[in-house]
């Protein structure tokens, strides 16, 4: 049986950055009740004409140069999303297009803030099962397209952003070990974004009712990841015969600082074991574990050969946790550039394009 490894990384965020201080000059707050309450300082909010698409794509191809892996290799791409560009088609789709990833099958999971740890789980049996090889695993958000910017309580956490693993097999022990991943349908009403689907379409009424912003409990929310990411953890690590002791690095949700540093009184674990960034990025939903497993490779924090556990949890209620060996790319003497395929998408979408046209002007005639 195979194992999945994680290959390559890649991350990317806008450039706008709105802080603390910007964030008082348009509601009742200011920078001291943040950063005490979330610990976060700062956060990255997409342009207008960024979306999860386009996110996931510089992350994506900064992911596969890494792992020196075409787009064309690919076979799956898995987009763990909560703020998707459309009901329909998946923006899993649209970044297989835009990537030039021709041959392979794409689609969205949602999971909310939990997903990317589910979707690398999926994309692992995946592997493991021997269908296929290699998987793009994306999380990515513009979460501030959903945040009601009168609502302190709210407005205050998210930020847009992208992350993206490599899946690989490979005969080789390690990557990923382990993965657990559970749902508590009751609490659903504790974290929701009502407005948009087939419940409640958009309508005057759904707008004037905010149904299509982002509606919290915190309180809620707060009792219930501070129950289960310690527990998440442990059973992940249970499953494959380890314990805390075993681990050189937890990376979990970057939803709250406060959230982080309860589940590390939980475990018995010194805060400095988990690998934290809320402050620069706030709450990224899909896209904070990958970010935050990118830059602790950057920083050298996280070396192959390390054990590292991947918490999360979010709406649904969901949460989960995934044990990995790091290891990193599999060496090859082949020197891939993905960027090149991105220009080949773009000019099939051109050719594309220019024949639709062309056959509706034929079309036209024959009427």
């Amino acid at each position: 049986m195979p194992f999945a490894h994680i290959t390559g990384w890649g991350m990317f965020v806008p450039e706008p950055v709105l802080t603390n201080n910007d964030l008082a000059k348009i509601i009742d707050t200011n920078d001291e009740w943040i950063r005490d309450h979330t610990g976060i300082r700062e956060r990255h909010i997409a342009r207008e004409t960024e979306f999860p698409s386009t996110l996931a794509v510089e992350a994506s191809l900064k992911a596969l140069a890494m792992a020196n892996l075409a787009p064309t290799e690919l076979d799956l791409i898995i987009c763990s999303t909560s703020s998707p560009e459309y009901i329909f088609p998946a923006t899993a789709c649209l970044i297989q297009d835009q990537i030039g990833a021709t041959k392979a099958g794409a689609f969205d999971l949602l999971a909310a803030c939990s997903g990317f740890i589910f979707a690398a789980n999926m994309a692992a049996q995946a592997i493991r099962s021997g269908s296929i090889k290699n998987a793009l695993v994306i999380g990515s958000e513009t979460l501030s397209r959903f945040v009601d910017w009168k609502d302190r309580n709210t407005c205050i956490l998210f930020g847009d952003g992208a992350g993206a693993f490599v899946l690989q097999a490979s005969e080789k022990p390690g990557g990923i070990l382990s993965a657990v991943m559970h749902s508590d349908g009751s609490g659903a009403d504790s974290l929701t974004l009502l407005g948009g689907g087939s419940r409640h379409p958009a309508t005057e009424l759904t707008l004037h009712e905010g149904k299509h912003f982002v509606q919290m409990d915190g309180k809620a929310v707060f009792r219930f990841a501070t129950r289960v990411m310690g527990r998440a953890v442990i059973e992940a690590l249970e499953a494959v015969g380890m314990t805390t002791n075993d681990v050189q690095w937890i990376i979990p949700h970057q939803a709250n600082f406060r959230i982080i540093e309860t589940a590390a009184k939980y475990l018995k674990m010194p805060l400095d074991k988990f690998v934290i960034n809320v402050e620069h990025y706030g709450n990224t939903s899909t896209a904070s574990i990958p970010i935050a497993t990118v830059e602790a490779v950057q920083k050298g924090q996280l070396k192959p050969g390390d054990k590292v556990v991947f918490v999360g949890f979010g709406a649904g209620l969901t949460w989960g946790a995934m044990v990995v060996e790091w290891t990193g790319p599999i060496p090859t003497k082949k020197q891939i550039h993905p960027e090149q395929y991105r220009l080949f998408a773009r000019l099939r979408r051109f050719v594309r394009r220019a024949i639709r046209y062309i056959e509706s002007l034929y079309s036209r005639k024959e009427v």
